[in-house]
């Protein structure tokens, strides 16, 4: 008998993935305050390109950690805490008295959002049914872009009063809200089974795989022992070992090239970028509304069909649909005319992104690793991600000052060496159990594989 998807299971995913929107909201709210952070603190472009930035270097201390604080306590308490960094990140930047108090808030956030691009997409992945894991890891990413959506339209709303110098403490600070809901709708959902089984505490371990649905909690509950098992040895949560060779590599690939093709500098500049372009404030902040719809229209698309069509083509087609739109804001920007086109092709350009990339970055990273270093692997792919979305967002408004063009084009040849990188050597993982993931991946022995397929049979 099959898992089935059930109120408890769906409550408990919906918790998760909430993080995913602070996460959102927290590194697109900054788009519509850089002009009034320049202005107020009389930034220079190297130094606004900083205070973006700073948010980002905490997420990847955030990530870096995540691995362990997961494994040393579960997934539920890791995103209490973190949610407690979102809360207290949001009061600190709207009470910020200095420049530097602003960027010391922000990291905290960075903690936070680092943390939680972690820890939640592998505990939704490990408490959820092989046939579903997709679109429910990908609630996730549902979750980010419903929260850039969220945070674009709080930037549109505040700016329509016209709070001048304080408007930037409004839209950093709104996050509070959201962040205090999160942190009490933690409390009330279970830890990960796997995690349970791990610490032996098998009881609870089976009480929670029955609250969540499991037909056969007994059952299960062996067969993700024996998964556990079969890595057991001397350096068992070394990630970095020669037989998990192949997962490091997909996830550090698909990592960067998460951020090289220029999604999240896109999405922090993207008033700055419609000024660029000559438009005014007001029409800055309402065609960051359109983007923002836009992402979450091609999310919910993207997850109705990766588990149908698979993670591999999607990230093939998106990027061929990336490559035309960039190639297009490039050309607009170089020429300098047909500016009125370019909200067309920077939202057709994150359309692309949230179908393809966005929606398969965090389902991959928490499928392609091994139960005992999946939270390591998530880590070090997340950690990647946040590294690149560092340098390319502080990077980009001095590149921009230089060449309007220049950011687009770079973008735009990372582009097509993902589309090659992918088709040569991405595997498909749609569908497979993250017990035979493991098999196809090299990343287990040949007789311990055959324990965890023994329990997979016995589950089923």
């Amino acid at each position: 008998m099959k898992q089935t998807l059930n109120g408890t299971l769906i409550r408990t995913v919906f918790v998760a993935a909430l993080g995913g929107s602070l996460l959102g909201f927290d590194t697109a709210v900054i788009a519509g305050s850089t002009q009034g952070l320049t202005r107020v603190f009389n930034l220079s472009p190297a130094e606004l390109g900083f205070t973006v930035s700073a948010a980002l270097w905490g997420t990847v201390l955030g990530a870096m950690a995540a691995g362990w604080l997961g494994r040393a306590l579960g997934g539920r308490t890791s995103l209490l805490i973190l949610a407690a960094c979102y809360l207290v990140s949001a009061l600190g930047c709207a009470l910020s008295t200095s420049w530097t108090w602003l960027l010391i808030f922000r990291f905290v956030g960075g903690l936070g959002m680092g943390g939680s691009s972690v820890i939640a997409p592998v505990y939704i992945a490990e408490i959820a049914p092989a046939a579903w894991r997709g679109r429910l890891v990908g609630a996730f990413q549902i979750n980010i872009i419903g929260g850039i959506l969220l945070a674009y339209l709080s930037n549109y709303v505040i700016g329509s009063f016209a709070l001048g110098d304080i408007e930037w403490r409004w839209q950093l600070g709104v996050a509070a809200a959201p962040a205090a809901l999160f942190l009490w709708m933690l409390v009330g959902i279970p830890q990960s089974p796997r995690w349970l089984i791990a610490q032996n505490r098998l009881m609870e371990a089976d009480q929670v795989l029955g609250k969540l649905g499991s037909p056969q909690p007994q059952t299960e509950r062996e067969t993700i022992r024996a998964s556990l098992q079969a890595d057991v040895g001397p350096s068992s949560d070394r990630l970095f070992q020669w037989r998990y060779r192949r997962p490091i590599l997909l996830a550090l690939v698909l990592a960067m090239f998460n951020q090289l093709i220029g999604i999240n500098a896109v999405l922090y500049y993207l008033n700055d970028i419609f000024q660029m372009a000559g438009f005014d404030r007001a029409s800055q902040n309402a065609q960051a509304v359109a983007v923002g719809a836009t992402m979450l229209i091609a999310t919910l698309i993207a997850l109705s069909l990766i588990d149908r069509f698979g993670r591999r083509t999607l990230l093939l087609v998106g990027s061929v649909g990336l490559a035309v739109c960039l190639a297009a804001i490039a050309t607009i920007f170089r020429i300098q005319q047909y500016q009125q086109t370019l909200l067309v092709f920077v939202v057709g350009y994150v359309a692309f992104f949230a179908f393809s990339q966005g929606a398969v970055v965090w389902v991959y990273l928490s499928e392609i690793f091994p139960d005992r270093v999946r939270a390591q692997g998530q880590s070090l792919g997340s950690s990647t991600h946040w590294v690149m979305n560092a340098i390319v967002s502080a990077a980009f408004p001095v590149i921009a000052t230089q060449s309007q063009s220049g950011p687009f084009f770079v973008f735009l040849v990372m582009v097509i060496l993902q589309f090659l990188v992918v088709w040569m050597f991405f595997p498909e993982t749609s569908g497979v159990r993250l017990e035979d993931i493991q098999r196809r991946l090299g990343t287990s022995d040949p007789a311990d594989s055959a324990v965890v397929v023994q329990g997979a049979r016995e589950a089923q």
